[in-house]
């Protein structure tokens, strides 16, 4: 569903200019600096209205994490949740990310999630999925020896397109669920705005982890 306009939505974002980085390429090799710390870091991309990556933040203070959006009236909402909630531990980017290179060097992330990213169901956008070939390139590099990808989406044809990826890619496929909240692993206890509403729908939330 397309989203409205906010009104007076630059400056409404200028407001909350402690968690929005600015230019965050000039942080490659660097995003310690910025947290002040040698914490291991953390990257969703995609995060929506951020309750997935806030939960996180809130649960784990040692560890740092980095929310990613592109959607200035999306990004804006996990902004003012963030600020209500007066989080070090976390800071995001409104950007669309095609190379997470641009951004991060080699081996400076501990953990990608990729939740509910947009299935691009035509085979010509094929390219445009966050678990394409030449985006899980970018994040092997980028993630440190043996650290993990997380990936959820309620999408069939993704979730298949997703694994046959991973398993091309020379990914390990560490944890596989086509229900997740059927199942015991960790990864149910900390959900999505999306998550939640299509749990509440009846369809099953589809999960892998991958290394």
């Amino acid at each position: 569903m397309r989203q409205r306009k906010v009104k007076n939505e630059e400056e409404k974002l200028a407001g909350h200019h402690r968690y929005l980085v600015q230019d965050p390429d000039r942080l490659k090799g660097r995003w310690g600096e910025l947290f002040g710390n040698d914490n291991d870091i953390y990257i969703e991309v995609g995060c929506g209205k951020g309750k997935f990556i806030l939960t996180l933040a809130e649960q784990n203070p040692d560890k740092n994490y980095i929310a990613v959006e592109g959607r200035g009236s999306i990004i804006l909402r996990a902004l003012e949740k963030a600020s209500c909630k007066e989080l070090k531990n976390i800071v995001f980017l409104k950007e669309y990310v095609k190379n997470i290179e641009d951004y991060f060097a080699e081996g400076e992330l501990s953990g990608i999630y990729l939740n509910f990213s947009d299935p691009w169901p035509k085979d010509r956008h094929a390219k445009r999925r966050l678990t394409h070939s030449r985006y899980l390139e970018g994040y092997k590099k980028v993630l440190k020896n043996g650290h993990c990808i997380e990936f959820k989406t309620d999408n069939d044809e993704l979730f298949s397109f997703a694994l046959e990826e991973f398993q091309q890619g020379g990914m390990e496929i560490l944890e596989c669920a086509e229900d997740l909240h059927g199942t015991n692993l960790e990864a149910r206890l900390v959900t999505t705005e999306y998550e939640d509403k299509f749990r509440k729908d009846g369809k099953p939330i589809h999960y892998c982890k991958v290394q």
